[in-house]
């Protein structure tokens, strides 16, 4: 493996501050990087990823934001549920919000499923956010045929192996694409694995997309706070008309930014990139005022 940049070792080395938190009967591991009073940016990661996916991200926010990134249920190092939903999630978020001690609303930025759950947010208690960011996350037009089904079967079936160094070997991205510096993807595939009885398998619960894949047109359309989206050029997941589809259930007065040679898993294939576009919104949010959809 080539040595990692400066960029990405220095930030590996701003350890966050870790707890637990009882949500609904069920424990969620936090992350939190910067100082508390600052304001509030969540991060959200995507299905059967982690909150570690954004430990090279986070504290390039951390002078200015309490940044906090939380294992969703099924996720991680937090615990499971018999059943999960989108609004269950959503109230995660929400708890974790008044727990780590925001004194304003926060920014809730979600990368794939965890955009999903942003918009969930938006649409349900948007107004206990200062706004939405959804990262290469698909809302299509109602479709019966939706990959979606497909996408979450690929998750039902983790591997178990005998020692890490081959664990480590098994993991790739879900949907394919040409790979992210390799110091980066051996450090999420690190902290996606655990080790049992069995052997060394994958944190998630199979069970994540049982009934999670649904339709949020409806709850997209809805958002009660200001929105914007960032997507991968390359995207097959969030392909040019379905952001042109998604930026009209905003109603056309949302930024939809795309990421110059971007795959889905933005956040690790170009995340300088993602951090100058959503460090830009930020920026632009902290004065502007948004407009009023008609």
């Amino acid at each position: 493996m080539t040595e990692p940049p400066g960029w990405f070792k220095r930030a590996l080395a701003e350890e966050p501050r870790q707890s637990t938190h009882e949500v609904e009967g069920t424990s969620i591991n936090v992350l939190e990087w910067g100082d508390v009073g600052s304001p509030g940016l969540v991060l959200v990661h995507g299905g059967a990823a982690h909150a570690r996916w954004w430990s090279h991200l986070a504290p390039m926010f951390s002078q200015q934001y309490h940044v906090t990134a939380l294992d969703l249920s099924g996720h991680g190092d937090s615990g499971r549920r018999r059943r999960y939903s989108h609004e269950a999630w959503s109230r995660e978020i929400v708890s974790v919000c008044e727990t780590v001690g925001f004194d304003r609303p926060p920014v809730i930025v979600g990368h794939s499923l965890g955009g999903l759950v942003a918009i969930q947010t938006a649409a349900t208690f948007g107004e206990l956010l200062a706004g939405a960011i959804i990262v290469d996350s698909p809302v299509r037009r109602p479709d019966p045929e939706s990959e979606e089904g497909t996408r979450g079967r690929a998750f039902r079936s983790p591997g178990v192996y005998p020692d890490l160094k081959s664990a480590l070997t098994h993991f790739h991205l879900i949907p394919p694409q040409p790979e992210a510096d390799p110091w980066i993807i051996d450090h999420v595939a690190r902290h996606s694995l655990h080790e049992t009885d069995e052997g060394w398998t994958w944190k998630f619960d199979a069970n994540l997309f049982t009934h999670t894949m649904v339709p949020m047109n409806e709850q997209l359309a809805s958002v009660k706070c200001r929105v914007a989206m960032l997507r991968g050029e390359h995207s097959v997941v969030v392909p040019q008309d379905t952001a042109e589809y998604m930026y009209e259930l905003m109603g056309r007065v949302s930024p939809v930014v795309t990421i110059p040679e971007a795959h889905h898993h933005l956040i690790l294939d170009q995340p300088l990139s993602f951090v100058t576009a959503l460090r830009t919104l930020l920026a632009d949010w902290q004065h502007s005022v948004p407009f009023e959809r008609k």
